[in-house]
C-alpha cells in the first residue's frame, strides 16, 4: 500500500520499530533515518531547504524543541522565557543573512547565544528571573560541539525533508532513551506538520507501525488526535497499524481518535481472534456480515497460487475481501525475514551496492531453482 501511494506522488512519512521497511526505503533511495553507535540519528532544526521558509510556525516548531530539550515534563516556562527564546531565534536568524559563511545548525545558534544575544539581554535589562540565559546555555550544553549529543541537531546531510517523498523514522534503537526518543518525536510531527501546511495539491501520509505504542508514553496521544481530526484537510491521511487491539483500546484518546475517524479499516488474518472476536467487532463498528467476512479469510485459499486476503472496509458501506499477491521481486524488497533480508544484500553487494539488481539477480536463482525443482518432480 506504501508502494502504491509513493509511485502515485505521494509524500510518505513513516515511523516504525523494527526496521520492516528497510528494503523498500533503499529501493526508492528514501530518508532512513536510525541509530546506531556508529551511525547516530541526526536532524537540523535549524536548516531552511528549498521550498520551505523561516515563518511562524518554522519559528514556534524551533520554539518547542528548545523548550523541550530545557525544561523537564513537570516544569512550566514562563511568559518571559518564551518571548526571550523568539527574539533569540529571530536574532539568529537576522545574524545568519549577516554572515553568510556562517551554516545554520545547533553549534552556530548556541554560539550565537553566548556570544551575541547575553550582550542583548544585558542592553535590553532582563533581568535573570526573567530569562536565565546562563541556565538555559548551561543544560543545553551537550548538544553543543565536543558534548554528548553534539551529533543530534547539527547534522550537514538529509537536509531538505520538506521536499522528500518517503522518510523513515526507525526507532528501535532510541525507544527507551530519556533524552534521544522525545527530541525525535518532536522533530517526526514538526516534519509532517511542515509538509501538510506547505505541500498543497499532494497528497501526504503519515503511517505509524507498532512504533505508536512507545510514542504513547510521551504525551504523542494528544498528537495523534490532533492528526485524525485536521489531516483530511490537507489533503493529508494518518494511519496507525497495530497487531494488538488491545493497545488501541488501552489509550482513551487513541481509541476515540482513530476509531472515530478512520473511515478505511483493513484487517489481516484474524484467526488467533476469533474466540475473543466479539470485542474487536465492537470497537471497530463491524456488522455482522462485516464479522463474516472478516473470519472467512485465508480460510479457503487456492493451494495452486501465493497469495494471502484482506479484508477492507470503506466506511462501512462497501466490505470485501481481497486477495494480495506480489511479484517475487517485490517480496524480496518488503520481507522481514531475516535470512531472506541478509541473502538480499550478499546479492547487492554483488552488482556495488545496488539492491534493485541484486534482487533481480536473487529472484531469477529462486525461479530457475523452483523450476528444476518442478521438472525433477514431474
Amino acid at each position: 500500500m506504501v508502494r502504491s501511494y509513493y509511485e502515485q506522488g505521494t509524500h510518505v512519512v513513516l515511523v516504525d520499530v523494527g526496521h520492516s521497511y528497510k528494503g523498500l526505503c533503499d529501493m526508492v533511495n528514501g530518508y532512513y533515518f536510525t541509530y546506531s553507535e556508529e551511525n547516530p540519528i541526526r536532524f537540523n532544526p535549524f536548516y531552511i531547504g528549498e521550498g520551505d521558509s523561516l515563518d511562524t510556525e518554522k519559528k514556534e516548531s524551533i520554539k518547542t524543541l528548545l523548550l523541550a530539550l530545557w525544561k523537564k515534563d513537570d516544569e512550566t516556562f514562563k511568559r518571559s522565557e518564551y518571548v526571550a527564546l523568539s527574539n533569540a531565534i529571530g536574532g539568529y536568524f537576522e545574524h545568519l543573512e549577516q554572515h553568510p559563511d556562517l551554516f545554520p545548525c545547533f553549534d552556530s545558534f548556541y554560539e550565537f547565544l553566548k556570544d551575541v544575544y547575553v550582550d542583548v539581554l544585558l542592553k535590553d535589562n532582563v533581568k535573570e528571573k526573567d530569562f536565565d540565559v546562563n541556565n538555559f546555555l548551561y543544560v543545553l550544553r551537550p548538544y553543543y560541539k565536543g558534548g554528548e549529543f553534539d551529533y543530534l541537531l547539527n547534522a550537514t546531510e538529509n537536509l531538505n525533508l520538506l521536499n522528500e517523498k518517503l522518510i523513515v523514522f526507525e526507532l528501535d534503537n532510541i525507544k527507551d532513551h530519556p533524552i534521544l526518543f522525545p527530541t525525535v518525536t518532536i522533530i517526526i510531527m514538526q516534519v509532517f506538520i511542515n509538509k501538510m501546511r506547505k505541500l498543497n495539491g499532494i497528497r501526504k501520509m503519515i503511517l505509524i507501525e507498532e512504533a505508536w505504542k512507545a510514542l504513547m508514553k510521551e504525551g504523542f496521544a494528544e498528537y495523534i488526535k490532533y492528526l485524525f481530526k485536521t489531516v483530511r484537510k490537507y489533503f493529508g491521511e494518518a494511519v496507525v497499524v497495530t497487531q494488538e487491539v488491545d493497545d488501541i483500546i488501552s489509550s482513551p484518546i487513541v481509541k476515540q481518535a482513530i476509531v472515530n475517524n478512520s473511515d478505511c479499516k483493513i484487517l489481516l488474518d484474524q484467526s488467533k481472534y476469533q474466540n475473543k472476536f466479539d470485542q474487536i467487532q465492537e470497537l471497530l463498528g463491524l456488522t455482522d456480515k462485516e464479522r463474516a467476512l472478516v473470519l472467512s479469510v485465508n480460510k479457503a485459499n487456492d493451494p495452486t497460487k501465493k497469495y494471502k486476503e484482506v479484508f477492507i472496509s470503506l466506511g462501512g458501506v462497501l466490505s470485501k475481501v481481497y486477495r494480495v499477491e506480489v511479484s517475487l521481486e517485490e517480496y524480496l524488497a518488503y520481507t522481514t525475514e531475516q535470512s531472506e533480508k541478509v541473502k538480499v544484500m550478499e546479492y547487492a553487494e554483488k552488482f556495488g551496492g545496488d539492491i534493485r539488481k541484486g534482487i533481480s539477480a536473487l529472484a531469477d536463482e529462486w525461479r530457475e531453482k523452483s523450476n528444476n525443482q518442478s521438472k525433477e518432480r514431474a
